[in-house]
């Protein structure tokens, strides 16, 4: 058999027609604005305004609620809001930065195909019966020299993303670093945990796809590898070893999520007890309010993890827990770690029945009244471990329900408001809402249950004679709880819980990096974090076009808009139910619907 004999690639250089041609094609006006809703001009102007909503979307509110409560002055909350406005609308803000960074490798890539050029099928061979065929590309002069490093369509727009997002990082840094100085943190350091966990979530759905591929393989591989045809390779997968795969990698991506989540929420609880300052201060503030935790009691735990608070000793600290016991309505004693028992055993028990504190046999520590929550003390239930896990589940359940009933049903309100009365639209909701409280309420109790038995129903109890100091540090009951809380994920669904775990990534990441990575005086930290951040957000660009389905929640969401606009298939399908959504039944015989239509949908 002779050899193939080689591909030959041929460039031609284009003609001046050619290059008339093509300029009249950049010029002419229906390139500019075509009724294709990918053409760039319009993927800027989504960009953009979209960019520009959540900047001003913030500064929006205080001035609707000046209006409201009249609680500031409304000239004041206006001139804030115009300053905001004259920032991001520039050219150095933040939405032309994102319309750069998402326009600028589509623009290019445009601009290539409309100066550009046509492609020429050179040669068709067969050779072991797969049949390739093969493309030269005659381009300008200008093209060939930006394209000479990629070889495929992919690569190209890898490249041009690149280069965009480079652009919108320098344009990001330079306006930020102008108005924040030179020894503030990293300007772009959030949007760069942002863009990594995302790329970094969209790498994985990648490769599980690549695995779910290998797995169908196993699934169409014959007994006999010698009866493989031609004919036999082109076979469609199967439709029961397709469920199966589609299973595995629903499986796998939901199972990875729940440990994401869990490693997550394990460091930011602990994080929120003793090194706080590595969280956004809104993100305490919120886990505060529901915790319902006296800041007092915080800062005796972050004084025992430095040894300033040790039992049986007295300490410039000790007026934390007394000043606290004594507003819980309990003698003063109870908090003062002079008078503790570091340990259990029999001087324990001494100590609590001179100082009057009932059901605390055995174990030393401070006494588990002051951990639980303070409406257990009106009721007379607060020597109750049991009854606090309860009284915070129900508490957590309510403010929770208040945050999910809007999450879950305003979307149906603002895109199918007539949906909403009909049973089989708002029973999911409330369903769902109802999951999620449930998931945040059982996520504080278990903190607190395995704070409770770690340090009072059963370790103490086994292990009296290991002091309390290790009981309440920072390895002890708050660890313990740290690492129970986030299992609760598993009663969300498996779409929730990757878009809780792509939620908490970013912050958990940011507690665990050395702090003086994050405080801008790190030269390699700075360089690291620029390339980062281009890497990142040119990856999610360059999935967004060539393989959207490894895009999850928001980011799908968004990037589907942005590129694509109302052909972005989310957005079909909420028309579509739109458009099949019946109208709201007159009579109460056409109103009822079956039991299985409600668990089918």
């Amino acid at each position: 058999m002779s050899a193939p004999s080689p591909r030959v690639i041929e460039h031609t250089e284009p003609d001046s027609d050619h290059i008339k041609t093509s300029w009249r094609n950049i010029a002419n006006t229906k390139n500019f604005w075509p009724d294709d809703p990918s053409h760039p001009v319009k993927v800027a102007l989504r960009s953009y305004f979209l960019s520009l909503s959540l900047s001003l979307g913030p500064m929006l509110l205080p001035v609707a609620l000046t209006l409201v409560n009249r609680s500031s002055s409304l000239e004041t909350r206006v001139g804030s809001f115009r300053r905001v406005l004259r920032r991001e609308a520039g050219l150095r803000g933040f939405p032309f930065a994102i319309t750069v960074a998402v326009c600028g490798g589509i623009a290019l890539k445009h601009f290539w195909e409309v100066v550009g050029v046509h492609h020429v099928t050179v040669d068709k061979q067969d050779h072991s019966e797969v049949r390739q065929q093969r493309r030269a590309t005659v381009l300008s002069p200008a093209a060939q020299a930006c394209l000479g490093m990629a070889s495929s369509s992919l690569q190209k727009a890898f490249l041009s993303n690149i280069l965009s997002s480079t652009i919108a990082l320098f344009l990001l840094q330079r306006a930020r670093s102008s108005k924040a100085g030179s020894h503030r943190s990293f300007t772009t350091f959030g949007f760069t945990l942002l863009f990594f966990c995302r790329a970094t979530d969209a790498i994985m759905q990648h490769i599980l796809s690549v695995g779910s591929i290998r797995i169908t393989d196993l699934f169409n591989i014959s007994p006999n590898p010698s009866n493989l045809t031609k004919s036999s390779v082109d076979v469609p997968i199967p439709a029961k070893g397709d469920g199966k795969v589609k299973r595995w990698h629903q499986s796998t991506a939901a199972w990875l999520d729940t440990v994401v989540f869990w490693a997550c929420s394990a460091r930011i609880m602990w994080c929120f007890f003793y090194q706080p300052h590595r969280l956004p201060p809104s993100y305490v503030k919120w886990i505060s309010s529901l915790a319902n935790v006296d800041k007092r009691l915080l800062d005796a735990l972050r004084v025992m993890r430095s040894k300033e608070w040790v039992y049986g000793h007295s300490s410039t600290h000790s007026h934390l827990l007394t000043s606290y016991a004594k507003d819980r309505g309990y003698p003063s004693s109870w908090g003062d770690p002079q008078v503790l028992s570091a340990c259990g055993g029999t001087d324990a028990d001494v100590v609590w029945k001179a100082l009057g504190v009932p059901g605390r046999g055995g174990v030393g520590g401070l006494p588990c009244e002051l951990l639980h929550s303070a409406v257990t003390t009106r009721w007379g239930l607060d020597n109750s471990c049991l009854t606090n896990v309860g009284v915070r589940f129900c508490l957590a359940f309510i403010e929770a329900m208040a945050l999910y009933l809007p999450v879950h049903f305003l979307p149906l309100l603002f895109t199918r408001p007539s949906c909403v009365l009909q049973r089989h639209r708002a029973i999911p909701a409330l369903r769902a809402a109802i999951r999620s409280a449930t998931f945040l309420s059982t996520f504080l109790s278990s903190f607190f249950s395995a704070v409770c038995l770690t340090r009072t129903l059963v370790l103490a109890k086994l292990f009296p004679w290991i002091p309390h100091d290790v009981w309440d540090g920072p390895y002890g009951c708050v660890l313990a709880g740290s690492l129970t809380c986030g299992w609760s994920i598993l009663i969300e669904n498996t779409r929730r819980r990757g878009e809780m775990a792509l939620y908490v990534l970013p912050r958990a990441v940011k507690a665990s990096l050395p702090a003086k990575w994050t405080t801008g005086n790190h030269a390699g930290a700075r360089l690291a974090e620029r390339i980062v951040f281009v890497l990142s957000l040119a990856s999610l660009l360059t999935f967004a076009v060539h393989e959207p389905e490894s895009l999850r929640g928001l980011s799908r969401w968004t990037l589907a808009f942005v590129l694509k606009g109302p052909n972005a298939e989310f957005w079909k399908k909420r028309k579509e139910q739109k458009e099949t959504c019946p109208q709201t039944p007159i009579s109460p015989s056409s109103s009822s619907i079956s039991t299985q239509s409600v668990d089918h949908l």
